[in-house]
């Protein structure tokens, strides 16, 4: 399976990249990435992918950040409730 020009092992190499050991100076800060709302939404994600490299892993300034995904019902809106909710 391929997609946009990557194949499986990419994909999960950028998956399973660890955030401890990784260089920062090596990812895309999410910054500098322009999301072209005129495009429709698939050509809006490959956008993304292209211009942010590995969707999983990217810095913001100075953080790296790690994306990941369950298999569950749950959105993210629900966690991201659930943890405010938390806070409050």
């Amino acid at each position: 399976m391929e997609c946009q020009g990557f194949s499986r092992e990419q994909l999960e190499a950028m998956q399973n990249v660890d955030i401890r050991t990784v260089d920062p100076a090596t990812l895309r800060d999410i910054r500098d990435v322009t999301i072209r709302t005129d495009l429709p939404k698939k050509e809006r994600i490959l956008d993304f992918i292209r211009q942010i490299g590995n969707p999983y892993c990217y810095r913001h300034g100075k953080y790296v950040v790690k994306v990941s995904f369950t298999d569950t019902d749950v959105t993210l809106e629900d966690r991201m409730l659930a943890y405010i909710r938390s806070k409050c």
